[in-house]
């Protein structure tokens, strides 16, 4: 065919890449939707009133089950993560810190990256200290609690 040009290798490789990425995504689908599959077709179906019961290590619940958590679990197990993953990056550089002034990298192109990311947590650090992320607040009925004690001593 005259006039048209035939694709460069660099073409069908790029190609090939997306297609193995394509088949991996597919394959990533297919193999638990078939466990699933096979699951619900092997499994025995035996339905019982235990089995639907809330289980608290062998006793008897009380109570609702839907209780209402202070928001303050929510705000502490995300400040560390966002604190654990501080770590996680700052293992990294901390690997290459001496290899590479021994190459000859100039010390303030070392820590400036690093000064600044650590920085920006200090200031959300900060931020959630001022804003009483952090503070632990007592519930009501502790307080209750916590003042009856006061007037009968």
């Amino acid at each position: 065919m005259r006039g048209r040009s035939k694709p460069s290798d660099v073409t069908e490789t790029y190609m090939s890449d997306w297609i193995a990425i394509g088949a991996l995504a597919v394959v990533g689908l297919l193999i638990p939707l078939a466990m699933m599959a096979v699951s619900a077709l092997l499994r025995p179906s035996v339905p019982e009133t235990g089995k639907s019961t809330i289980y608290e290590s062998g006793e008897t619940p009380t109570g609702t089950t839907r209780i209402r958590f202070n928001i303050q679990y929510y705000m502490v197990a995300l400040l560390f993560v966002v604190f654990d993953i501080e770590t996680v990056m700052l293992f990294p550089w901390v690997v290459i810190y001496r290899p590479a002034l021994e190459a000859g990298v100039p010390m303030i192109d070392l820590l400036w990256p690093m000064l600044a990311f650590v920085g920006i947590l200090a200031i959300g650090l900060v931020w959630a200290w001022r804003t009483g992320a952090v503070e632990w607040t007592r519930s009501p009925r502790a307080t209750r609690r916590k003042t009856e004690r006061d007037v009968n001593q």
